[in-house]
């Protein structure tokens, strides 16, 4: 039993011993591992961030009507071209009961006035006739005559009065009855009229439908929308881990989802002084204005996202990020730079603007450098 034993355990020392020369064996028979070397090259690097939003005009102007009504015609469509003055749409009022009764008891109050102040005029007329007369023949003092003189052209006065009021009140009933009156001219009510030049946004109404005009407790119907599509800003948002990245006056890179292989210009000049928590981050609103845009038409409201270029170095030395390692213990960057067949020194470099791919290098390497390719991945080998 015991020599069985030790027999067993000799031959798994024995079995041990030629894996472990098997190993060693296999390990010798390796490749040597073999870096590669990349040189720097001269390259454009552009460090920005990127702002989700979408293309409005820099104003709009709702068009509403001053006064209640039914459209009765809309003359105008979206996307048309309109100038200052243009006509809109045309408004029907329908009048108020009440104030339809008011208004012509105000008429017939004002034409009473009127009567009496005729009367009271005539009748100071003729007593001024007798009095002139009078006077002329010495009869009456020059004070008297003074006195009914001014009675007459008071009679006068107050006549001329009642018919101004009496016109008034004729056109406040028809403004009421009808939304316009004699004499208002352009000013009427009931023409709804562009106020701006640019183009019609959109139409919100129908003919038929009913408005009503802005007062104290409503903003009042919009008919239409103006604005002037040569004139547009990017409206978007950047979270607050970028908004410290930026200031106004930067450039910006816009560029349009529905408008591929094409980019435009702006230039940011608008951010939010307070941001707005929006799905549990803080988000602060930016405003960039395009440049001029000649042949593309952009439509208001178009998705768009805005790069904004934080640094930008032009044709300079650079090298990958990916070649670019960093002390354990000073975290200062460097590389390793082939100085014979696989041997490599170590040189400390200084970094400028970094886009994530490629970073510039201000000092520490020369253009012919080949650099050690060091974190390569090894390629699967098939079988």
């Amino acid at each position: 039993m015991k020599k069985s034993v030790t027999i067993s355990i000799l031959v798994v020392i024995g079995l041990v011993f030629v894996g472990s020369l098997y190993y060693f064996y296999q390990k010798n028979q390796e490749d040597p591992v073999v870096y590669t070397t990349e040189k720097p090259s001269r390259q454009t690097i552009i460090k920005k961030t990127v702002a989700t939003g979408s293309i409005v005009p820099n104003e709009e102007i709702l068009i509403k009507p001053n006064i209640s009504g039914i459209i009765a015609e809309i003359y105008v469509e979206a996307g048309q071209i309109v100038k200052q003055g243009d006509m809109i749409a045309k408004i029907d009022v329908v009048p108020n009961v009440s104030s339809l009764v008011n208004a012509k008891n105000n008429i017939q109050s004002a034409r009473n006035q009127l009567e009496t102040a005729k009367l009271a005029y005539e009748n100071q007329k003729s007593i001024f006739s007798r009095q002139s007369s009078l006077y002329e023949r010495g009869v009456i003092s020059a004070n008297e005559f003074d006195i009914n003189k001014r009675e007459y052209d008071r009679a006068v006065q107050e006549w001329r009065q009642q018919q101004v009021s009496l016109n008034s009140a004729v056109q406040n009933y028809d403004i009421v009855r009808t939304g316009t009156t004699a004499g208002l001219g352009n000013a009427a009510t009931t023409q709804v009229k562009a106020t701006i030049d640019g183009m019609v946004l959109e139409i919100p109404v129908k003919e038929g439908n009913q408005v009503i005009e802005a007062n104290n407790f409503n903003d009042g119907t919009t008919i239409a929308s103006l604005a002037n599509v040569n004139d547009m800003i990017f409206e978007g948002k950047v979270d607050e881990s970028e908004v410290g990245k930026i200031k106004e006056g930067l450039p910006l890179e816009i560029t349009v989802g529905a408008i591929e292989d094409q980019s435009f210009d702006a230039t940011l000049d608008y951010i939010a002084p307070k941001g707005i928590a929006e799905n549990g981050a803080i988000q602060f609103e930016i405003k960039g204005t395009l440049a001029k845009i000649d042949s593309t038409f952009i439509r208001a409201g178009l998705s768009a996202n805005a790069s904004i270029i934080l640094e930008k170095a032009e044709d300079v030395l650079a090298v990958k990020e990916a070649l670019i390692q960093y002390d354990s213990k000073t975290q200062q960057p460097f590389v390793e730079v082939e100085v014979g067949d696989q041997q490599f020194e170590r040189r400390d470099v200084k970094l400028g603007v970094s886009d994530g791919i490629y970073v510039e290098i201000l000092e520490g390497i020369q253009p012919d450098d080949a650099i050690k390719v060091w974190n390569a991945t090894v390629p699967v080998q098939s079988f």
